[in-house]
């Protein structure tokens, strides 16, 4: 059912046209939400990540309210005294009688209060309870019915009007909680969610239409030359490889240089993360490349915190022995080197037969008997305590990926978040997302979607789906997403043994793709983090507050939004330049020969072709065309009805049934005018 025109993102290059003057001088911004400062949930790396961008337009007129907690003062918060007289007469005051509104200051400030959630929600509608003279912003980020109704199996989003709100949420024992949520959201002077496929659910659940949508942005780090962050990408594989080599020490009877590693990441929501469809899918493809005598592997990690109660044994013994044979290599090779240096110094070639004796044999010998084992290698790192029904376990056990040497999927279920200071793998989590090849994210909730979002932004190519905030938002914005490593998955037409089909047949495509293809398609990712930039992104939620201020006083400002056009907003055209396809890549002279070992991940050109990134960028620029944009609506004082802003309003197109998405293989294999 789509979902009258909501304003959100629809043009980057309009963006920069808009002017910022508006006049912050006696106005003040308090953003509120259990997550500052406190690192709970996805809200919190919203509120991190946006900060700089506020910060840099508000100034110290800028504060955020959360919840005191010892551990983030004491790696969030660097203490400072109040830089304004008003806030410290309100700290003191709050401090003697309780939370009082900022009414010492002189000259009444135009305050603007953002309310994140039904947790921070209240204090919105007691705001409003007490006619207190503050503009509210009130954002979801996900409703807790939809998160509810979602995680027990029912077809959610196409009977969305059909649902009895109160008696659902009564059934699921939340309805005090719902009841804030819908208050909070009804009694906002501005109302807004982070994406389009969340504004229908909202509108159907807390029975009000957002205002605006106001997308979830990243702070996106430019590199000098566009092979660095494909260095990146080669510098952090190398690292999961060294994990890889202990964890399948004894079954090892595979190639590296042909692995390829897919990941999904993120709450333990078994269903509502897509978790079971991709196990599913797993299987398929581990099928398809067997039978089709496929020499890729593919090692597929599972990142999702669970309960455990320590690392497993065997998987500790795997880094020990790996660390154990490296250790005896390198013995060897000094000994060996040592050798050899000297027979050099006397002006002689080494025997070879000498180089190595009976103890150096002994030595290696004893190490490979080391590597003998009899059990597969362990798909969990950890000992789970619901080991008998923990949902990923159980699948695994049903659709019999249990890392055998005949597979050519390995799975590797991790149930705690990455860090460098694991004794296992020590990887942070943007490090472990730059060595991977691709994420998968087939979630049947998800209001945003961050994990896909921090692939693009790294140049990782991602599968999400048309339910997810980031996949609607990438539907909207690129004319072909897959081109540009963007696979969209339909689970809200199809079934779900479709879906599986589809998420299965984008994986098999994937695996078919050449190492050209594949850094070819990263830099076309990594070409779209500017969509997902705080700089551009931000900018919605500044009119947010600017539609809440002319709400709230319209005696000192004014807002008029432009209708939005069809006709009118922003899509990355499909590329202009020659598809990465060997069939089509002119070759150099002499070009590699099909049969011979290509070379590992890495810059562009290290496989003999010409491929000039730059070029290749420079192409698809010239065929984008910015669009006409909806001009600035003003916002006057009333005291001389001088100019206080200049605010540029986007359209956004309605959301509706998505075109069938083109395969992996048709995307990158042919050219297409």
């Amino acid at each position: 059912m789509p979902l009258s025109r909501t304003l959100s993102m629809s043009s980057l290059p309009g963006l920069e046209d808009w002017e910022n003057e508006f006049d912050l001088e006696n106005t003040v911004l308090f953003e509120v939400a259990w997550e500052v400062a406190n690192k709970v949930g996805g809200i919190y790396t919203v509120l991190q990540t946006k900060a700089k961008v506020t910060g840099d337009e508000w100034g110290d007129t800028y504060y955020l309210v959360g919840p005191y907690t010892e551990q983030g003062v004491r790696t969030q918060v660097e203490l400072l005294e109040p830089p304004t007289p008003a806030l410290k007469k309100t700290l003191d005051s709050m401090n003697s009688k309780g939370c009082k509104f900022l009414a010492q200051n002189e000259e009444k400030p135009h305050v603007v209060a953002h309310f994140h959630e039904w947790l921070a929600g209240i204090g919105l509608c007691l705001c409003r309870a007490r006619r207190l003279p503050v503009a509210t912003i009130f954002t979801t980020h996900a409703t807790l019915l939809g998160r509810y109704l979602c995680a027990g199996a029912v077809d959610f989003y196409n009977n969305l009007e059909n649902f009895n709100v109160d008696k659902e949420a009564g059934e699921r024992q939340i309805y005090h909680r719902y009841c804030m949520e819908r208050a909070a959201a009804h009694c906002a002077h501005v109302f807004t969610t982070v994406s389009q496929i969340t504004a229908i659910e909202a509108q159907h659940l807390l029975k009000r239409k957002p205002d605006i949508v106001t997308p979830n942005g990243l702070n996106v780090k430019k590199f000098s030359a566009m092979h660095e962050f494909q260095n990146l990408h080669a510098q952090s594989k190398a690292r999961i490889q060294e994990f890889v080599r202990g964890h399948f020490y004894g079954h090892l009877d595979f190639n590296l240089d042909k692995t390829l590693y897919f990941f999904i990441a993120g709450r333990y929501e078994f269903s509502n993360k897509g978790a079971d469809v991709f196990l599913e899918a797993l299987a398929r493809l581990n099928y398809l490349l067997r039978v089709n005598g496929s020499e890729q592997t593919v090692v597929a990690f599972f990142i999702m915190p669970a309960r455990t109660n320590n690392f497993n044994v065997e998987t500790l013994k795997g880094q020990a022995v790996r660390k154990q044979l490296w250790d005896t290599a390198n013995t060897v090779k000094e000994k060996f080197g040592r050798k050899l240096y000297e027979s050099l110094l006397v002006g002689s070639l080494p025997d070879m037969n000498k180089m190595l004796d009976k103890e150096d044999f002994t030595m290696m010998k004893r190490a490979i008997f080391a590597t003998q084992r009899q059990s597969f290698p362990p798909v969990c790192t950890h000992n789970m305590l619901d080991d008998s029904s923990d949902p990923i376990l159980t699948t695994i056990r049903r659709i019999g990926l249990f890392n055998s040497s005949a597979d050519r999927v390995k799975v590797i279920f991790h149930p705690e978040f990455l860090s460098s200071t694991s004794p296992l793998l020590p990887v942070d989590y943007e490090e472990f997302v730059r060595g991977c090849h691709l994420g998968v994210f087939p979630s049947y909730y998800e209001p945003w979607g961050y994990t896909p979002a921090e692939c693009t932004v790294m140049g990782i190519p991602s599968i999400s789906t048309n339910l997810s905030g980031f996949g609607c938002f990438m539907e909207e914005h690129i004319a072909d997403p897959s081109a540009y490593g963007i696979y969209i998955l339909d689970r809200r037409f199809r079934s779900l043994d479709d879906s599986c089909s589809q998420l299965t047949s984008f994986l098999y495509s994937f695996c078919q793709q050449s190492r050209r293809q594949r850094i070819i398609q990263r830099n076309r990712t990594e070409r779209l983090s500017d969509l997902l930039d705080w700089k551009y992104l931000g900018r919605y939620y500044m009119s947010a507050r600017h539609m809440a201020l002319a709400k709230a006083f319209p005696e000192h400002f004014t807002y008029e939004p432009h209708e939005a056009d069809a006709t009118q907003g922003y899509r990355y055209p499909r590329p202009a330049s020659v598809p990465p396809s060997p069939s089509l890549s002119r070759h150099s002279s002499p070009h590699q020969s099909e049969d011979e070992e290509e070379p590992r991940d890495g810059p562009p050109d290290v496989d003999g072709e010409r491929y000039d990134e730059d070029e290749e960028a420079a192409k698809d620029r010239r065929n984008i065309r910015a669009p006409e944009w909806p001009r600035r609506a003003s916002c006057a004082s009333s005291t001389g009805g001088s100019k206080r802003s200049s605010v540029d309003t986007a359209p956004s197109s309605s959301l509706s049934t998505p075109s069938e998405p083109l395969s992996p293989a048709s995307s990158l294999g042919e050219e297409r005018n």
